[in-house]
């Protein structure tokens, strides 16, 4: 089984930082809001994209699938009381020449591995396509 640490620190009334290993990265705990760090809402969507985007790097040399970049976009939604995510939609635009069909083998292959997706879709509404550029 493997394990994963953090610690995050309040730095002021306005942000907060976290911490892994050697990284640092700024958080928005400011009440109004700040525009140059992610809010808690914004960090579980990226966690998201960053299962999606590992996930694609851990399977295209398994599979044999040449690309030449990929772009996620993901939109969350949340209810206010009880306050909570109730659903999460994502887009995976792949740069390649692959047929449609290896493309969606990618994303069978993405979908089932994801340690954060899979954890996301067993407590909340999660969807999400592939397309080409």
């Amino acid at each position: 089984m493997l394990e994963y640490s953090v610690t995050a620190k309040r730095i002021d009334a306005h942000s907060s930082e976290a911490f892994t290993k050697s990284a640092s990265l700024v958080l928005d705990t400011d009440l109004a809001g700040r525009p140059d760090a992610f809010n808690p809402a914004e960090l579980f969507l990226a966690s998201i994209a960053a299962c999606i985007l590992k996930g694609i790097e851990r399977v295209t040399p398994l599979l044999g699938f040449s690309l030449d970049g990929v772009e996620v976009r993901l939109h969350g939604e949340r209810q206010d009381s009880p306050p909570k995510m109730t659903s999460v939609s994502y887009e995976i635009i792949v740069q390649t020449t692959e047929t449609d069909q290896r493309l969606e083998l990618l994303h069978k292959n993405v979908r089932k591995y994801g340690t954060i997706s899979n954890t996301v879709a067993s407590v909340t509404h999660l969807a999400g396509s592939i397309r080409r550029r």
